[in-house]
């Protein structure tokens, strides 16, 4: 048994990865405490974890709510507000956080951890599309991780690299596996015609409402080809995308002797969670195990850019660098929004993406401040033409 388990602070602990990363404090207790909890709205279940993981912290947002937490736990140190997720980083005791925010308002969060010296494991992946460039002059080329990935995808990357960095040079090509979401099959013509329903119908993720509509329009694998540029030191040229329906390879890695090393695993968010918080160390999970003899069929296509444009303008924003890609990411957002909302048609999303990245100067990402303006900025044009 561990004497000083170690100490987590979880950043959206009411959302899908925040309740699966107290799974794995629940499985390993002797291992992990809850050091801190953060939440959006949903005071019902912070609550309950409170009483269940008795943290030191806890963020919630709006003073209302945080009075209320107060007045029910008196000996704990509440945060809210504007600056307070930034302020439970900088002033909570624990060893890792676990970023699990969607969006860009997780970017400062995980500045101020990597700031710290803090083991981040991420799954805030707005952190390194806004803002990649700027992190890296915080912890360096190589991170020596600590910033250990939580996607699946990137996780899985991790799990097929070699440990000796000096083998990295071997790596021919790294590729990101996606499921290809609820259109892979549909007409380009019919996609104008797409619902806010049809979209959150994933075929085989469960997730929140941003990140699943991210998925069927496969930014969101533009953005993790982004992420992975940051967290692997790897360049555009050798980042590929697979689509895979079946989600049961994760992703692969491609060496220069024709080897390819991938991550298999039946689609559990789970594995990938507790990897980022034990590593190096593989802890047990009691969960269905893959059966190939089931699943039979491993199906592979390419990603089609023309239907599915998202994805190229993450890569062209990649490459372009400095502040295209925080512009890429606020545009998106807000246009995500706006489809929700039924203000626009599904292929707007794209559109006013494309327009937001056309019309932008990109500067150098060298600081919070500048990246966060380009993000502000971006966001007014947009909901200001949509008022």
């Amino acid at each position: 048994m561990t004497n000083n388990p170690t100490r987590i602070l979880i950043l959206g602990s009411t959302g899908s990865i925040g309740t699966s990363a107290c799974n794995c404090v629940r499985r390993f207790g002797d291992r992990f405490c809850v050091a801190g909890l953060a939440a959006g709205n949903n005071a019902d279940l912070l609550a309950e974890q409170i009483r269940e993981f008795s943290p030191a912290s806890i963020y919630i947002t709006g003073p209302q709510k945080a009075s209320a937490i107060r007045d029910q736990f008196k000996n704990i140190n509440t945060y809210c507000g504007d600056d307070g997720l930034e302020r439970i980083v900088n002033e909570a005791d624990y060893d890792i956080l676990l970023n699990a925010l969607v969006g860009a308002v997780g970017f400062r969060p995980t500045v101020a951890a990597l700031k710290r010296g803090k083991r981040v494991a991420l799954a805030n992946k707005e952190s390194l599309v806004i803002g990649g460039d700027y992190i890296r002059t915080i912890i360096g080329r190589d991170n020596g991780r600590r910033l250990l990935p939580v996607d699946s995808e990137h996780s899985a990357i991790l799990q097929c690299l070699p440990t000796d960095s000096s083998l990295h040079g071997a790596i021919e090509s790294i590729i990101l596996t996606a499921s290809g979401g609820p259109f892979r099959s549909l007409p380009k013509e019919a996609f104008a015609s797409i619902t806010p329903e049809q979209a959150l119908n994933h075929p085989t993720w469960s997730m929140g409402k941003k990140i699943t509509i991210d998925s069927s329009t496969l930014m969101n694998k533009g953005f993790e080809l982004i992420e992975a540029h940051h967290l692997f030191d790897a360049p555009y040229t050798k980042l590929r995308v697979s689509v895979h329906p079946q989600s049961i390879i994760h992703s692969m890695v491609e060496f220069h002797d024709g080897a390819v090393l991938a991550q298999l695993g039946m689609p559990n968010m789970e594995l990938p969670i507790q990897y980022a918080l034990s590593w190096p160390e593989r802890l047990p999970i009691n969960e269905k195990r893959l059966n190939l003899s089931d699943i039979r069929n491993l199906e592979f296509f390419d990603p089609d850019m023309d239907k599915f444009p998202c994805l190229k303008l993450c890569i062209d924003a990649g490459e372009t660098g400095g502040t295209a890609p925080a512009v890429i990411n606020a545009a998106n957002e807000v246009a995500v929004d706006l489809f929700l909302n039924r203000r626009i048609a599904y292929t707007g999303i794209a559109e006013i993406v494309e327009s937001a990245l056309t019309e932008h100067t990109p500067l150098k990402a060298d600081s919070v401040e500048v990246i966060e303006d380009a993000d502000r900025e971006t966001r007014r044009k947009i909901i200001n033409k949509y008022k």
